[in-house]
C-alpha cells in the first residue's frame, strides 16, 4: 500500500530483525532502532490494516510471476512474529483482530481473536491436510502436478501447503467484513513441503523444478487475493531461506487457544527482562517512598500536638465565654 514504502537497493536485511521490520510496516514501535535503510517512514495516519508473511524453506530465491522489491537476507536465523502478535493483542484487545500463525508441516497453529471462529475448520493436522486433498474442490483438480506425484507423501505434503493458502484466501472471502474493520490482521505461514521435495529427489531434479514453480505462481494467486480481500491496504511479504543457521525452539499452542498456555519449568527460570521494567520499578519505588514520608510527618504531628489547644472554632460556640 501508499502507506508503507520499500525502497529499491539491494541493502541485506539482518534475519533476526524481520519481525521489526513487520512491526514497523504495521506502525508499531520496537525495543531497537532498526537502522536498515530499506524501510522508509510512510504514512503515520493510515497503516496497513494486514500483513501477510509467508516463509518458504529450501530455496535462497523465489522467481514470482509479478516482480516486486527485495532484499538478500543476513544470518538466516529463526524467527517468529510473536512480538507483533502481542503488541496486536494488546493495542486491540477489544476489538479481537485476526491473528494466525501456521506451520502445516509441523502441525504447529496459533490461532486467537476472530481467527477462531473463521479458520476453525481449517486443516492443521497432516492427517486432515491429506484428506482435504482427496476433496472434491481441492486444488488437485485444477493445478498441473507435472512431474509430481499424488502417491508419494512427500509431494502430499508439498501440495498441502498449497491448499492451506488456498483455503486461507477461500475461507476470508466468504467473511469479507473482517477485513474491513479498523484493527489489523496478521498470517505468519511457514512452508517447508519445498525443502522436504529437494531432500527426496534432489535440487537439480525436474520434480523439485516444477514445485518451484507450481509454488511461486501459488504464493502470487495467494498474494492477489489477499492483497484484493484488504482492498490493497495489505503488505504481503515472502522470506525465501535454504536453511536456518540454529534451530529454533517454539512452544507449541492449541489451535482455540486465546492466551499462551503455561509450560513446564523444571529450572524455575525467571521470565525475560522486559524494557518496562525501569520505568514500573520508578514508579513503584518513589510512591512508597512518599506514602512513608507522607506517615512520618502526620504522625509526628499527632503526637506532638497540645490537646488543651482549642481552635476559634470552639472559642466562639462556646456558651461561657459569651457570658463573660
Amino acid at each position: 500500500p501508499q502507506s508503507v514504502v520499500f525502497r529499491d537497493g539491494s541493502w541485506p536485511i539482518p534475519g533476526e530483525r524481520i519481525p521489526d521490520v513487520a512491526a514497523l510496516s504495521m506502525g508499531f514501535s520496537v525495543e531497537d532502532d532498526l537502522s536498515w535503510p530499506g524501510l522508509a517512514v510512510g504514512d503515520l495516519f493510515h497503516r496497513p490494516r494486514a500483513t501477510v508473511l509467508v516463509t518458504v524453506k529450501g530455496v535462497d530465491k523465489l522467481t514470482l510471476p509479478v516482480k516486486g522489491v527485495s532484499y538478500p537476507i543476513e544470518n538466516a536465523v529463526p524467527f517468529s512474529l510473536d512480538s507483533v502478535a502481542n503488541a496486536i493483542h494488546t493495542l486491540f484487545s477489544e476489538e479481537t483482530p485476526v491473528v494466525l500463525q501456521l506451520a502445516p508441516s509441523e502441525e504447529r497453529v496459533y490461532m486467537v481473536g476472530k481467527a477462531n471462529s473463521v479458520f476453525e475448520d481449517l486443516s492443521v493436522t497432516l492427517r486432515q491436510l491429506r484428506n482435504r486433498l482427496f476433496q472434491d474442490n481441492s486444488i488437485l483438480s485444477s493445478l498441473p502436478l507435472n512431474s509430481l506425484s499424488r502417491n508419494n507423501e512427500v509431494d502430499l505434503l508439498f501440495l498441502s501447503e498449497l491448499q492451506v493458502l488456498h483455503d486461507i484466501a477461500s475461507l476470508l472471502s466468504r467473511h469479507k467484513h473482517l477485513a474491513k474493520d479498523h484493527s489489523p490482521d496478521l498470517y505468519s505461514l511457514e512452508l517447508a513441503g519445498l525443502e522436504e521435495i529437494g531432500k527426496r529427489y534432489g535440487e537439480d531434479s525436474q520434480q523439485f523444478k516444477d514445485a518451484s514453480q507450481i509454488l511461486a505462481d501459488s504464493l502470487q494467486k495467494f498474494a492477489d487475493e489477499m492483497y484484493n480481500l484488504y482492498s490493497g491496504n495489505a503488505v504481503v511479504e515472502a522470506v525465501a531461506v535454504k536453511t536456518f543457521n540454529s534451530p529454533l525452539m517454539r512452544k507449541t499452542r492449541s489451535i482455540l487457544q486465546s492466551s499462551e498456555s503455561d509450560t513446564e519449568n523444571p529450572y524455575n527460570l525467571a521470565y525475560p527482562y522486559n524494557y518496562n521494567y525501569a520505568v514500573v520499578f520508578n514508579i513503584i519505588l518513589w510512591m512508597m517512598i512518599g506514602l512513608a514520608l507522607a506517615v512520618i510527618v502526620i504522625s509526628y504531628n499527632l503526637w506532638n500536638m497540645d490537646p488543651g489547644y482549642d481552635s476559634i472554632i470552639y472559642r466562639m460556640t462556646n456558651q461561657k465565654i459569651r457570658m463573660d
